[in-house]
């Protein structure tokens, strides 16, 4: 089993940065995040091995960075040049063991 615990998140104009952190109770091999909007599916955001191989999705290239502490078991999401679209709830997630875990969310709403 591997708990998550998500902290930041939050109202912010647009253009505007957030930074959210997710902590793990072990190292699970893959962490990330994905976001769902009202309405909307889950989707991916950034993912990053312990190995420190990184994806984005192509909505959020070149505006978010996402970028982890092994020794911490966190993981981070610089979010900067935010848009009204990027508003959704935001879930941590990791892969231990073929096995997916998430956070509780956070909500990220950016207003224009």
């Amino acid at each position: 089993q591997v708990q998550l615990v998500e902290s930041g998140g939050g109202f912010v104009q647009a253009g505007g940065s957030l930074r959210l952190s997710c902590t793990a109770s072990r190292t699970p091999f893959t962490m990330g995040w994905h976001r769902q909007a009202p309405g909307k599916q889950r989707e991916l955001v950034a993912i990053i091995t312990s190995g420190k191989s990184i994806d984005y999705a192509n909505s959020v290239k070149g505006r978010f960075t996402v970028s982890r502490d092994n020794a911490k078991n966190t993981v981070y999401l610089q979010m900067n040049s935010l848009k009204p679209e990027d508003t959704a709830v935001y879930y941590c997630y990791a892969v231990e063991s073929g096995r997916n875990y998430w956070g509780q969310g956070t909500q990220v709403t950016v207003s224009s």
